[in-house]
């Protein structure tokens, strides 16, 4: 409210002034007609300032700032993969229903990076990630998840992740999975019905990270070759995954 009386406070002052500065002009030069003509004109001018400074300026300089926090947020992105996301996958992946068809269609080892992504994306985007209950391994999942639990209410706090909502919706996926796992004390002689609430739970988070590791892993080809090339040749479908070079670079 102050801020706001501040403001209107000093719209009247800067308005009175140009007041009396027109009046002086005319005490002066005695020419009104004078004094109207500019005055049309600097008006008309305010419409052409409005769009330029508004419509423009101003969104060129947001579209900036949007790239900035969002270069930030990949950053953050990546900070989650390394520590949290990678891991995961690799876990969960292991409990596919078509793990082996998975690591069938996606030797990428005598591809070129770029050649290797592009096998990725086309198999994965059409995947069902359906998670098969007799190869879940809910307690080693339990085990990894714990300790990240505050690491992910840290990552939870970060103001930047309103521009980023799918992100988002993996990590909230990946934290009820850990609260989850967490409220159970232990996994043997669960009911069936409870078996198949975690999985699914997994099964989503499954999804959504796969899909957003790749849409990461595109952002590191446009911008870090170096580390797209690595982050591909640790690829967590795959089994055998190594970081040595052993094809094409």
């Amino acid at each position: 409210m102050k801020s706001f009386n501040w403001q209107v406070l000093l719209g009247a002052t800067l308005l009175l002034l140009s007041i009396l500065v027109y009046i002086l002009h005319y005490l002066i030069f005695k020419d009104l007609h004078h004094i109207l003509i500019f005055l049309v004109e600097d008006i008309a001018f305010v419409f052409v300032e409005v769009l330029l400074v508004t419509l423009i300026i101003h969104r060129v300089l947001q579209e900036r700032e949007k790239k900035k926090r969002l270069e930030k947020l990949n950053m953050v992105i990546g900070a989650f993969f390394s520590e949290v996301g990678i891991g995961l996958l690799r876990l969960i992946s292991g409990w596919d229903a078509q793990s082996e068809n998975i690591e069938a269609a996606l030797d990428t080892r005598q591809d070129t990076a770029s050649e290797g992504y592009r096998k990725l994306c086309g198999y994965l985007r059409k995947h069902s990630y359906q998670i098969d209950q007799k190869k879940a391994e809910l307690t080693k999942l339990k085990e990894f998840l714990g300790p990240k639990r505050d690491f992910l209410l840290r990552l939870l706090e970060n103001p930047n992740l309103l521009e980023h909502g799918a992100f988002t919706d993996v990590l909230w996926a990946v934290f009820h999975l850990t609260e989850e796992l967490e409220a159970r004390e232990t996994f043997d002689g669960l009911p069936a019905s409870d078996s198949t609430h975690l999985c699914g739970d997994a099964g989503r988070v499954y999804g959504q990270l796969s899909r957003q590791w790749l849409n990461y892993m595109q952002h590191l080809e446009a911008a870090y070759p170096y580390l797209f090339s690595l982050s591909l040749r640790k690829n967590p479908f795959d089994r055998n995954a190594s970081p040595i070079v052993q094809g094409p670079l």
